[in-house]
């Protein structure tokens, strides 16, 4: 039995997709499934996978970041990884659970301080100026955009 090729993205020349893209209603997921592809593929760059942001995908998924990597390494698509979670999850999150946790995780903000202080120091060093970041998928897509290039 072959082994199916790889499909990734080069995170050294553009980056994952947004955290707010959403996958099987699910979001940071399909961030997820590009850094572990990549990392597979040796195109990883600055990008982590198993990092705390996957982490909060992962354990309301039910599912172990080394299970994925495996199904991942098989060449499987997003959506045999959808049906492999659906299968393999310990918590089995419903439609709507699933859709309330994405909304909340669009809306994560630092919390306490110590969050707030690391949160206030990226934003400095991407753009002082900007008054509008105030979630974590702001300030990531923020990072994504200005890592790539793009001015704040």
């Amino acid at each position: 039995m072959s082994k199916k090729p790889i499909f990734s993205l080069d995170l050294t020349q553009r980056p994952p997709r947004s955290p707010r893209v959403r996958l099987g209603g699910y979001a940071i997921l399909a961030r997820t499934l590009d850094k572990g592809r990549a990392v597979l593929a040796g195109r990883a760059g600055e990008y982590k996978f198993d990092c705390p942001l996957d982490q909060h995908v992962l354990a309301f998924a039910g599912i172990k970041a080394a299970g994925l990597k495996a199904q991942l390494a098989k060449g499987k698509s997003d959506s045999d990884i959808l049906a492999w979670i659906e299968q393999s999850s310990t918590t089995k999150p419903t439609p709507w659970a699933i859709a309330q946790w994405s909304a909340y995780q669009d809306q994560r903000s630092p919390g306490d301080a110590e969050y707030q202080e690391f949160f206030t120091g990226v934003l400095k060093q991407l753009a002082p100026q900007r008054s509008d970041v105030a979630t974590w998928f702001d300030l990531l897509d923020l990072d994504d955009y200005v890592s790539f290039g793009g001015q704040a």
